[in-house]
């Protein structure tokens, strides 16, 4: 019997300020999508501008962060006195593109800028000794981090020991104990005045490319072009597409569609992506799965590499061995997301959040968390032993902030570091039971009492099943850039007939639907079992993200189905549907899903 997967949160009425709504309809934007937009808290004509102007206007002053002015007096001294500098990235796909815009903005500015990319498995997040030693070897007298680096206490120490100074940018949470850094770029440090501190560590070195840049000739178009990379940066970190954020999102996709630097166009067309049509689900699932792939499977470098080089020979060869690493990547996790479901089915819990250790490779445990986390709606924790010490990666849920949590176990950790949605640690194996013991206590205190035993889903539009037209995805279309804190909207289509279904491969089901006189393909991703709970004839109501999708040269609407109930049977949505379309919705509560990923392999 179908039954919905999801507690449905369906919009709440909405009464819009005929301002908003009159400076809407001057950008073209109709009633229904300024209510959703209000739904979003988006209510105000100043918010509605900000939403829809011109991306550059949502780009605040560089020189707002914290120590951004004691950052450029060193480097121009650096630059004056012809020193060099090590720019020390991260591995995955944020510190790689945040890397790449350090060293092309310092070797813009005039400096001789080297990258260094650490190893995930020999050196792990943070500033690294080896590190340090190669740059004392190497002559530098300045190291500057890269999405990485607020916790680096010991190593920054270690550095002014032989006399190289740290200027650290960075985006994670801020330990009491800071390191002696120089200059501390961080946006979530507790004296920061910096307007929007939801910045990705790419966000935060095109800021400061963008500070280096402001007074050479075309330096700021110099800096707007690095958007590119910072736009994939803060997808790949799952940063939310608001407020800066989009408007880097904004900005980096048209350079990407209009003129890709040669190692992301090698990238796509091994892909087979056209740079034209790039969006940032492309960014999503091909991009940044393949940037990571290089530091999960292979060597990050070669990721690093490819962002800054200029020569298309080397940039085809780069790509064609991250795109093998990819292919790596992907049989590796599946194949460490069959182990981790089957560990988790014999570990006890609590439902809090899940944790499970074993001996997958450190590269996939991340992947493998995400997964764990998507699939049950509670964070999840990942850990992979290797004589004697855990390392894992943790991934959240549920609105639950695993920085906070990490803080917590403080004392059972050798190291951790990351913020809300995505952390990492390390410790002994001997304390991994009490350190399990301590994370669910936490997690359940975060959770609160009274949370819903399903999963929710936020619905932004009820329409009936005619409501469904081209014109209403190309209102919905308006909210891209789409993302994490902006997702695409999902809606209720009610009324639908189902005339054929089957499991396709992948674990996909597939449905064909009848409105009156035609009919609207749908796909619910990874929902199998869905082919076995309806049969042709059956009225459904339905949960999806509306797309159009392109073949043959025909254009289609289809519906990604998320969740899916007897027609009629959500009492809720049979009175709106009787009173006609419904406009706005309600922005989601702690522990909602606005859209859950569809659950594939980038």
């Amino acid at each position: 019997m179908l039954e919905p997967r999801f507690a449905w949160h369906l919009p709440a009425p909405i009464t819009m300020d005929p301002a908003v709504v009159a400076r809407g309809a001057r950008y073209g934007v109709s009633e229904r999508l300024v209510g959703i937009l209000g739904g979003r808290g988006i209510t105000t004509v100043t918010a509605l501008e900000d939403y829809l102007g011109p991306a550059e206007a949502g780009l605040h002053e560089p020189g707002l962060l914290p120590d951004a002015k004691r950052l450029l007096e060193r480097l121009v001294r650096a630059r004056d006195a012809a020193e060099s500098v090590l720019v020390f990235g991260d591995f995955d796909a944020d510190g790689l593109t945040g890397l790449a815009i350090m060293v092309r903005a310092l070797r813009r500015f005039g400096l001789t800028a080297e990258p260094y990319v650490p190893s995930r498995l020999e050196e792990g997040h943070g500033l690294s000794l080896r590190a340090v030693e190669v740059a004392a070897a190497a002559g530098h007298r300045v190291i500057i981090t890269v999405d990485t680096g607020s916790s680096s206490v010991s190593e920054v120490d270690e550095a002014g020991r032989r006399g190289i100074e740290v200027l650290i940018t960075d985006h994670h949470r801020v330990p009491e104990v800071r390191p002696a850094a120089l200059a501390l770029v961080n946006a979530h440090r507790p004296d920061s005045s910096y307007p929007d501190p939801r910045l990705a560590g790419s966000g935060v070195a095109f800021k400061v490319a963008q500070l280096l840049l402001a007074d050479l000739p075309d330096g700021p178009q110099a800096a707007l072009a690095l958007a590119a990379l910072a736009a994939i940066g803060t997808v790949a970190d799952v940063a939310p597409i608001l407020g800066e954020n989009r408007a880097i999102a904004r900005i980096g996709l048209e350079r990407i569609r209009s003129v890709p630097l040669v190692g992301l166009a090698a990238l796509l067309a091994r892909a087979g992506q056209a740079p034209a049509s790039v969006d940032l689900e492309t960014v999503s699932f091909v991009i940044a799965p393949r940037l990571n792939a290089a530091g999960r499977v292979g060597s990050a470098a070669d990721a690093a590499a490819l962002l800054l080089t200029d020569d298309p020979v080397e940039a085809a060869e780069l790509a064609e061995r991250l795109e093998a690493n990819n292919v790596d990547r992907r049989v590796m996790t599946r194949k460490a997301v069959l182990e981790a479901n089957a560990a988790v089915a014999s570990e006890p819990g609590d439902g809090a959040a899940t944790l499970v250790r074993g001996a997958w490779p450190i590269g996939v445990i991340g992947l493998v968390a995400a997964r764990l986390a998507e699939e049950r709606s509670r964070p999840a924790v990942v850990g992979t032993e290797l004589d004697g010490v855990i390392r894992a990666s943790c991934r959240s849920a549920g609105g639950v902030d695993l920085a906070a949590i990490l803080v917590g176990c403080g004392d059972l950790l050798t190291r951790h570091g990351g913020h809300p949605g995505a952390a990492g640690l390390e410790l002994p194996a001997d304390r991994w039971e009490a350190f399990r013991e301590r994370f669910l206590a936490l997690a359940a205190a975060s959770l609160g009492p009274g949370e819903p035993s399903r999963p929710s889903l936020n619905v932004e539009l009820v329409v009936p099943a005619m409501g469904l037209d081209y014109s209403l995805i190309a209102d919905l279309g308006r909210l891209a850039p789409t993302g994490p804190g902006n997702a695409d909207p999902l809606i209720v289509v009610g009324g639908l007939t189902v005339t054929r279904v089957r499991a396709a491969a992948g674990g996909h089901t597939q449905l064909t639907l009848k409105r009156r006189l035609d009919v609207i393909d749908g796909i619910a991703f990874g929902w199998t079992e869905l082919a076995g709970l309806v049969v042709e004839g059956d009225r459904l109501d339905v949960v999806a993200r509306p797309v159009i999708r392109s073949f043959g040269g025909y254009e289609s609407l289809q519906l990604e189905i998320r969740d899916a109930a007897p027609a009629g049977s959500n009492l809720g949505i049979a009175a709106m549907l009787a009173g006609g379309a419904i406009l706005g919705g309600a922005s989601p509560r702690p522990g909602e899903a606005s859209e859950p990923a569809p659950a594939r392999m980038g």
